[in-house]
């Protein structure tokens, strides 16, 4: 359920946060030195080329992966503190996550998609009406009945962002929503992201597409692991400024 904490502690918080791997060729950074605050009910684009760092900066909002060094807090909890059991519960109940290419259960209907996360919960009652009502909501209650695969990439897509909802978690993450869809359909779940970002809950969107980042308040662009650019840096109490790189413009820090 949406978080209503009055606290003004931002939703998220990097404090100098780094992910680096071991490799046999050495060691790869993949996030360097982050800190940047994410007020709750923020919609923030996290862009930047490929390898910039904006699916580990996302892995560790959703406690997919931790941080070699510095602290990550979402919603006033360490994650780095957690145990695996703890930080399971933490993605099923706190975020949902909107993947590129769907991740739907292809032998599910799409109803049955969207109340498998509540079934995980526990829900009792009320998972049917509530899917229902989530699927109406981005229109595509009519194909409840329908699997996966008798579903179009944009309709999928859809259903994959009421499943995400299906918990009413206080964050959603979207993962390249709209990068393997055409540009028209595209554009239309562009526009039902916006819709959603309503300011009761915390939208965080990875992404290459120009048209998607020019429509979020706050952009913050990475490139080789760091933030070079934030929108909106001091807002929430960033206690680092973001690095600038005055000469580099956004279409090349969104990268291909």
């Amino acid at each position: 359920m949406i978080d209503t904490n009055p606290s003004d502690e931002p939703i998220i918080r990097f404090t100098h946060a780094s992910r680096r791997y071991e490799t046999g060729r050495g060691t790869v950074t993949a996030l360097d030195d982050v800190s940047v605050a994410i007020a709750r009910g923020q919609w923030v684009a996290i862009v930047g080329p490929s390898g910039s760092g904006k699916s580990s900066m996302m892995n560790l909002i959703a406690g997919i992966d931790r941080t070699s060094s510095g602290e990550v807090r979402v919603n006033g909890r360490a994650l780095g503190t957690l145990s695996e059991e703890r930080l399971a519960r933490w993605r099923r109940d706190g975020v949902g996550i909107v993947f590129q290419f769907f991740q739907l259960m292809p032998t599910l209907t799409a109803l049955e998609n969207v109340v498998l996360p509540m079934e995980l919960r526990g829900f009792r009652t009320g998972k049917r009406s509530r899917a229902l009502e989530l699927l109406d909501r981005v229109g595509v209650a009519d194909l409840a009945g329908s699997l996966p695969s008798q579903l179009s990439g944009g309709e999928q897509q859809r259903v994959a962002i009421a499943r995400a909802l299906a918990n009413d978690p206080a964050i959603l993450l979207a993962d390249e929503p709209t990068g393997n869809l055409d540009s028209a359909t595209g554009e239309r779940i562009i526009d039902l992201l916006a819709e959603l970002a309503d300011g009761a809950r915390t939208l965080i969107i990875v992404t290459h597409d120009e048209r998607l980042a020019a429509r979020a308040p706050r952009v913050i662009a990475l490139a080789d692991g760091a933030v070079v650019r934030d929108t909106d840096a001091y807002s929430v109490g960033a206690d680092v400024p973001a690095r600038e790189e005055p000469s580099v413009g956004a279409a090349r820090l969104i990268g291909n």
